[in-house]
């Protein structure tokens, strides 16, 4: 996912050049060797255990190309057409390994990354960036208002996602095709909000999100960041179909569930890029554009990736729907009720940040022991 995808600016940290900006780029350079490691493991045959670490390993810097290219597009084309490029782009790899999943038939693990997305982006994330940016610090300060604005989005994902299942359980007898037509109906209505959302950022209020961030100065040229982009892209296509193809002979060998290797696994290494810049900007004591990286990047998940998902099942045999298991369900609405707490008031301190990736490492316990 893109830095500060669907807002109305792109932030690129090379603006900010400095050792720990320069360290963050070289560890992801230096994660590029498992692309060609994966090709020839590939070649060789060799267990799809090693091809499933392998290939989480190279998805991990395509997907922070796939956002810094997005990026730097985005600045050239204008605020309307680069919050689109934005979300589309940078949730490319999570749209990708979540429509070859559907078209291996693991429609469970789909629903658990978005599941697992939410809660990271929120939990996670957050934790980490709120505990490493007030370490050296009483407290940290951001655009209450902003935040607020946000978190409603979140409240307003939760209600759409949970709608269907309630609906399953409170009807029984539906039938299958009544459940598709439910989901189909909320997919749409989630991408609608999703774009007035964005029109939001982008037109009416863009005052909230442009405070202290700054002039963007641009570091790829146009042709270099395409041409980043379409291969990038295409890296990630052919990773996450080794990714996807591997996941069942893994879960058979470890014992986990197609849950757990959703919620934890597939989630993270879709995201991970977003969740060492959030711990960045925090650093920085920029805690606005960190809840902007974490809380936007849950949004969009929900509001966007999940009902985009369903839309393209209905091209393969097997459909996706938006009903979610109970521990899903209620994992998200905890998550989503805590950070609105948080927000509150405004400002941030490290204890809460240990109290957020706490709040994660429990809940990812429970999807680990859940049967």
């Amino acid at each position: 996912m893109a830095i500060g995808a669907g807002l109305p600016f792109a932030f690129n940290f090379k603006k900010y050049y400095n050792t720990s900006v320069v360290t963050m780029d070289r560890f992801f350079l230096a994660l590029l060797v498992f692309i060609p490691a994966t090709f020839v493991a590939t070649l060789l045959g060799v267990s799809p255990v090693w091809l499933f670490f392998l290939s989480a390993l190279a998805i991990i810097p395509l997907a922070k190309y796939i956002g810094e290219a997005t990026e730097e597009i985005a600045t050239r084309t204008g605020p309307a057409l680069g919050g689109f490029l934005n979300a589309t782009f940078g949730n490319a790899t999570e749209l990708i390994i979540g429509v070859l999943a559907i078209k291996a038939g693991l429609i469970e693990v789909v629903k658990a990354s978005i599941t697992g997305s939410i809660i990271g982006n929120l939990l996670l994330v957050l934790g980490m960036a709120m505990f490493f940016g007030g370490r050296k610090r009483k407290k940290q300060q951001f655009n209450k208002t902003a935040a607020l604005a946000s978190a409603s989005t979140l409240l307003l994902a939760v209600t759409a996602l949970v709608m269907p299942a309630i609906f399953l359980q409170t009807a029984p007898t539906a039938g299958a095709a009544t459940v598709e037509k439910l989901s189909i109906f909320v997919a749409v209505c989630m991408i609608i909000i999703y774009f007035a959302n964005l029109w939001f950022s982008l037109f009416t209020h863009k005052h909230l999100y442009t405070e202290e961030v700054g002039t963007y100065e641009s570091y790829w040229s146009m042709r270099r960041s395409v041409v980043i982009l379409v291969a990038a892209t295409l890296a990630v296509s052919w990773a996450s179909n080794v990714l996807v193809s591997t996941i069942e002979p893994v879960v058979a060998r470890f014992g986990w569930t197609e849950l757990f290797v959703g919620v934890v696994f597939v989630a993270i290494i879709g995201n991970i890029a977003e969740h060492m810049s959030a711990i960045t900007v925090a650093l920085k004591n920029r805690m606005d554009l960190a809840l902007q990286i974490a809380i936007g990047s849950a949004s969009q998940i929900a509001m966007f990736v999940a009902p985009a998902l369903v839309l393209a099942s209905l091209f393969f045999k097997d459909q996706m729907s938006l009903v979610f298991n109970t521990l899903e369900l209620v994992a998200v609405i905890m998550s989503v009720l805590v950070v609105n707490t948080i927000v509150q008031d405004g400002e941030s301190n490290w204890l809460e940040g240990v109290q957020l990736v706490f709040a994660y490492v429990i809940i990812a316990a429970a999807f680990f022991f859940h049967p």
